[in-house]
């Protein structure tokens, strides 16, 4: 079997080796200052410092918005090799599942006829309500705003940079041809070492930079044009925005009704008993004795002062009323209040909204 091998161009091969040597020559002399350089118009340099501001903060937009619905570093690289290998993001549990998960099945072990066993299963079940949603937002987010943007990067931008590119290398060798145009004027009337006289190394120099001239002119007129197209894009990226503010709209109203919901149910399950709080904890008053705990602060006079309030109770002060116990001994010699003061004090108040400080 016979394999026909591609012809290999050796004449292409040293043309576009002479271009590349000339091009880091020229570069190399402009760094130096012994070359002069080729300048743009102040209108294309504008329209250039707003392509190259539009790709900073474009990509720095992508990755923040990628880190604000996706704070894991893992899951976005997971997400990135996925996409580029099967071109779809894998399937995972939020956080917020994973927490009702573990909510719903305590909540079973715990008993679900249980206060605090139904409780967490209701809790549970609106966290995995949550991250149902939030799932929605990251996929409604990305659709509409990060994939439209890097879309704009992929393909628009990335066409900018290379005609940015080309246009650099066709000037390189338009102000390489004026050098050696340069050359050859100074060289005329004299005896040249090649055999070449000064007038056909001339006429060869102007030829190619009426050539390098008229590629430089095509290129930047063709990177000009793409470069006035960013102001259409912007207008096109702001319907993007937009659609990015509606879906988090959605996505905090929905968060926020299944929290209301969640607060009304929780409301809806609390026991009707009279009961107290003390240090923010709830007693219930039908349990019976002990249901206070010993607390006490010393006052400036090295008195130790406890203090009851019930909403309403003993004493008026304001809409509040206050029943106060103070000694100047030690906090152990007095007893804090006996079972007949409580029951005095719940029979006049509110028997579901009883407090101590």
């Amino acid at each position: 079997m016979n394999i026909k091998m591609p012809e290999f161009d050796v004449k292409k091969f040293v043309k576009g080796a002479g271009s590349t040597l000339s091009r880091v020559v020229q570069l190399t002399e402009e760094k130096l200052g012994t070359s002069e350089k080729t300048e743009m118009d102040a209108r294309f340099e504008h329209l250039s410092e707003r392509s190259d501001s539009a790709k900073l903060w474009t990509e720095k937009i992508v990755r923040d918005t990628e880190a604000a619905i996706v704070p894991n570093p893992a899951n976005r690289v997971e997400d990135f090799i996925f996409e580029k290998i099967e071109k779809q993001k894998p399937k995972r549990l939020s956080n917020l599942e994973y927490l009702g998960l573990d909510m719903i099945e305590a909540g079973g072990e715990f008993g679900q006829d249980g206060p605090y066993g139904s409780a967490l299963i209701k809790v549970g079940q609106a966290q995995q309500k949550l991250g149902s949603c939030e799932r929605d937002f990251i996929g409604s987010a990305g659709m509409c705003f990060i994939q439209p943007l890097k879309k704009f990067l992929d393909g628009e931008m990335k066409t900018i940079t290379k005609e940015k590119g080309i246009l650099e290398s066709k000037r390189l060798d338009l102000d390489a041809c004026k050098n050696r145009a340069r050359k050859a004027r100074s060289m005329i009337g004299q005896q040249t070492k090649d055999g070449i006289s000064p007038e056909v190394a001339l006429e060869q120099a102007e030829r190619d930079l009426r050539v390098a001239q008229s590629e430089f002119d095509r290129q930047a007129e063709i990177t000009k044009l793409l470069l006035e197209g960013i102001s259409t894009t912007q207008a096109t990226h702001l319907r993007h925005l937009h659609s990015l503010v509606e879906a988090q709209v959605r996505y905090y109203g929905q968060c926020n009704k299944i929290m209301s919901d969640l607060q009304r149910e929780l409301v809806s399950m609390r026991p009707p008993t009279p009961r107290l709080r003390v240090n923010s904890e709830d007693i219930d008053l039908a349990c019976g004795p002990p249901y206070l705990s010993k607390s006490q602060t010393l006052d400036s006079s090295q008195h130790y002062q406890q203090t009851i309030t019930l909403h309403p109770a003993c004493s008026s002060r304001g809409t509040t009323k206050v029943c106060s116990i103070s000694s100047s001994s030690a906090p152990e010699s007095f007893s804090i209040i006996d079972d007949s003061v409580i029951a005095a004090l719940v029979a006049e108040s509110d028997p579901n909204d009883v407090s101590v400080l």
